[in-house]
C-alpha cells in the first residue's frame, strides 16, 4: 500500500472514531436522560422493574466504553500504534457481535417482553396514586401525549382501587380527550365525570406505542444499521492500516 493510500486509510479512520466518539457520548447522555427524566416511558418501566433499571446504567457504560473506545481508535490511526488497532478490531468486532445477539434475543422474546410491561403498568394503574411518584408521572406523560387510556384500554383502569371505592364517578384525568372540552383538566390524578361514559381516549397505550414504532421504524432500522456499517468500516480500515503499519516496520529492518 502507497503512503498516499496510508495517508487517507489513517484520516478515514480517524474521523470514524470521531464518529463513533460521538455515538457514544450520545448513548451516554440517553442513559443520563433516562436516570434524570420522570416524564417518560422508560422512566416507568425501570422504577417498577430491577431488571429495567439496570438499562440506564448499562447504556451510561456502553457509551462511556464507546467514547474510550473511539479516542483509542483516533490516538491508534494517528500515531499508527499497532497494538492500539488491534485491540480497537477486537472490540469492534466482540460490540457487533453483542449487538446481534442483543437483537436476536429481543426478536425471541419479544412476547415476554411485551407480558412484563403489561404486568409492570397493570400495577402502577390499579395502585394509583400510591408511592410511586416517579412511574405515576411517567405514565400521566405517556397517555396525554400518546393520547390514549390505560396499556391495553380504559377497562385496565376499572381494576383502580380509587376509583371502584369511590361514590361518584372518576376517570384518570391524564386520559381526557381533549376533544370534550372541559375548563380546568389537571394533568394528573383524578376527575370527576358527570356519567359512566367518560370523557376519555379509548385506545390503549400499547397500541399507539405499538403505532409509534411501526411508523418510525425506518428511522429506527436505518440508525441501527448506520451503526453497524461504521462499525465494519472501522475494522476493515484498522486492519488495513494495522497490516500497511507492519509492512512498513518490516521493510525498515536491515538485511544482513
Amino acid at each position: 500500500m502507497g503512503k498516499g493510500c496510508i495517508a487517507a486509510t489513517k484520516y478515514f479512520l480517524f474521523f470514524f472514531n470521531l464518529i463513533f466518539f460521538i455515538f457514544g457520548a450520545t448513548i451516554m447522555g440517553f442513559g443520563l436522560w433516562i436516570l434524570l427524566d420522570n416524564q417518560n416511558l422508560i422512566a416507568l418501566l425501570e422504577d417498577s422493574s430491577m431488571v429495567l433499571k439496570v438499562v440506564s446504567y448499562i447504556l451510561i457504560g456502553v457509551g462511556s466504553f464507546s467514547m474510550l473506545l473511539g479516542f483509542l481508535g483516533c490516538l491508534g490511526a494517528i500515531y499508527e500504534i499497532r497494538c492500539l488497532l488491534g485491540l480497537y478490531f477486537t472490540c469492534l468486532l466482540l460490540i457487533l457481535l453483542a449487538q446481534v445477539a442483543v437483537a436476536i434475543l429481543i426478536y425471541f422474546q419479544r412476547d415476554l417482553l411485551r407480558k412484563e410491561a403489561n404486568k409492570i403498568v397493570s400495577q402502577v394503574v390499579v395502585n394509583y396514586p400510591g408511592q410511586n411518584k416517579t412511574a405515576e408521572q411517567a405514565w400521566d406523560y405517556l397517555q396525554r401525549t400518546m393520547q390514549c387510556c390505560g396499556w391495553n384500554g380504559r377497562q385496565d383502569w376499572f381494576g383502580n382501587q380509587r376509583i371502584r371505592n369511590s361514590s361518584v364517578e372518576l376517570y384518570p384525568c391524564s386520559c381526557h380527550n381533549s376533544s370534550h372540552p372541559v375548563p380546568n383538566v389537571a394533568d394528573s390524578g383524578f376527575c370527576q365525570a358527570s356519567s359512566n361514559d367518560w370523557p376519555i381516549y379509548e385506545t390503549g397505550c400499547m397500541e399507539n406505542v405499538g403505532s409509534w414504532l411501526f411508523t418510525n421504524y425506518g428511522i429506527i432500522l436505518g440508525i441501527c444499521l448506520g451503526v453497524a456499517v461504521i462499525e465494519v468500516l472501522g475494522m476493515i480500515l484498522s486492519m488495513g492500516l494495522c497490516k500497511s503499519v507492519h509492512q512498513e516496520d518490516y521493510t525498515k529492518v536491515p538485511k544482513y
